[in-house]
């Protein structure tokens, strides 16, 4: 099997896989909690955790955050999240270099592509809400 191909197929599986954990274990229980005032199913009350992207970009943007459609917002997240740890880790695996230029390759696609995701993200959310205004 081509190495290119081999890669391709693990970057989609690894994809589907992030995105279902992120959005199902992760962003859709923060969701749930913050949208029930910390109270969950069996009735305990938890502490209110927030989902650090949306204050990343509502801070950075100074986004209304009580204005944002947090169900499709959480969808983009962990389409964004799973897309950067399946780009990095396919990238990484086709390198023929040592571990150590891997990691810092890894490492430095790892924090660029966050910073150019979430950056075009929230320019977008930005733009619809001055749009609506």
């Amino acid at each position: 099997m081509n190495e290119y191909l081999l890669s391709a197929c693990i970057f989609i599986v690894l994809f589907v896989i992030v995105f279902v954990v992120d959005y199902f274990l992760i962003n859709k229980r923060k969701l749930n909690l913050i949208k029930n005032k910390g109270i969950t199913k069996k009735r305990k009350k938890k502490k209110i955790k927030s989902i650090s992207e949306i204050d990343y970009i509502s801070l950075k943007f100074k986004l209304d955050s009580k204005k944002l459609d947090m169900d499709k917002m959480i969808i983009v997240i962990s389409l964004i999240n799973a897309f950067i740890i399946s780009v990095v880790s396919s990238v990484v695996m086709l390198m023929p270099f040592a571990i150590m230029w891997q990691l810092i390759v890894a490492f430095a696609l790892l924090f660029g592509l966050i910073y150019a995701l979430y950056e075009i993200y929230g320019r977008h959310l930005k733009h619809k809400e001055e749009k609506k205004k």
